[in-house]
């Protein structure tokens, strides 16, 4: 199921021109969830239409998602599909929070010289 469900995620973020789309594993990490995909928008117009697409493709083919947040403001949208959680940003939130560094950092591992 993940597999397809990504497959289907990534397509729709490319077919509305999603920028700097990324997939991760996370399963080594969480419980909670198994991928994490993150992409970029140019515009809050852009990070709308392309969550949109996602929940629509997605629906299209039988996968429902569990909730969706941030798409009054479309600064950051979360589309959660269970064991796959989508993020669509801004560049510059993306930027600011950084989820693939915050997701690369595994429990134990030293911190990188002049890291704080």
């Amino acid at each position: 199921m993940s597999k397809k469900l990504i497959d289907i995620v990534v397509t729709a973020l490319e077919d509305i021109k999603g920028k700097d789309i990324v997939t991760m594993d996370v399963s080594d990490l969480t419980d909670v969830m198994d991928q994490i995909v993150v992409a970029s928008g140019t515009s809050n117009r852009q990070v709308k239409a392309l969550a949109d697409n996602v929940v629509e493709d997605a629906k299209k083919a039988g996968f429902q998602p569990i909730g969706v947040e941030g798409m009054d403001t479309s600064e950051w949208v979360l589309v959660d599909f269970g064991d796959i959680v989508v993020h669509v940003m801004l560049p510059e939130t993306r930027l600011f929070y950084e989820l693939e560094k915050l997701w690369s950092v595994r429990p134990g591992s030293p911190r990188v010289s002049g890291e704080e």
